[in-house]
């Protein structure tokens, strides 16, 4: 027996209520999908989410999708969590833009391969589903975002991390307060993270 959720749980976690209408799967397998917990309370204010290099490879103008996975290649990763001010209260609405290299190392510049926006929700929620990308040679493994709290709001573009991946002492880019918080399941995992913005 393990504890960890099962491939259906993983899936059924990465796909909002859109999703799984676009794939036609019964209503009730929305009531099973797994709940983000409640928004987290501070008590002063929280540190904002540091900024990092966009590096070369952003492509202005993505699709909107919360589903990156592609082709059947490659480790499943499920990313959730909420956009917040520094008093933790959710940002509707917020805009996520993601990319990242390919499962083998290699970043798409001609499409839009391992890229996408979403939006989160009305409680600042997020979620999205993608592979885990391979190793781009010099760099740890990471994947790049861009948010934005609203018209008005200036960009935050940054880098998250897995953890205990060796290449993060040799990567000087690498920062500790980026890293995801992950579990296992079955064929992949779970991620959370919580961005902070700090305007």
């Amino acid at each position: 027996m393990t504890d960890a959720p099962s491939r259906r749980d993983l899936i059924i976690a990465s796909l909002s209520a859109a999703g799984f209408a676009s794939l036609g799967l019964p209503e009730e397998a929305v009531a099973q999908g797994v709940e983000l917990p409640a928004t987290p309370a501070c008590d002063a204010q929280a540190a904002a989410t540091p900024r990092q290099t966009e590096g070369p490879y952003f492509t202005p103008s993505s699709p909107q999708r919360s589903d990156l996975r592609e082709d059947g290649a490659g480790e499943l990763l499920v990313l959730s969590g909420f956009v917040l001010t520094r008093q933790c209260r959710p940002i509707p609405g917020a805009l996520l833009d993601f990319w990242q290299a390919d499962p083998s190392g290699q970043y798409d510049n001609r499409g839009f391969r391992f890229r996408g926006h979403l939006f989160a929700d009305a409680q600042g929620r997020y979620q999205f589903i993608t592979r885990a990308p391979g190793l781009y040679p010099g760099r740890t493994r990471h994947l790049h975002v861009k948010l934005r709290g609203g018209a008005q709001s200036p960009v935050l573009t940054t880098q998250l991390y897995f953890p205990d991946e060796p290449g993060n002492r040799r990567d000087g880019l690498f920062d500790s307060r980026l890293l995801m918080k992950l579990r296992p399941a079955e064929g992949g995992q779970l991620g959370r993270f919580d961005f902070v913005l700090a305007g």
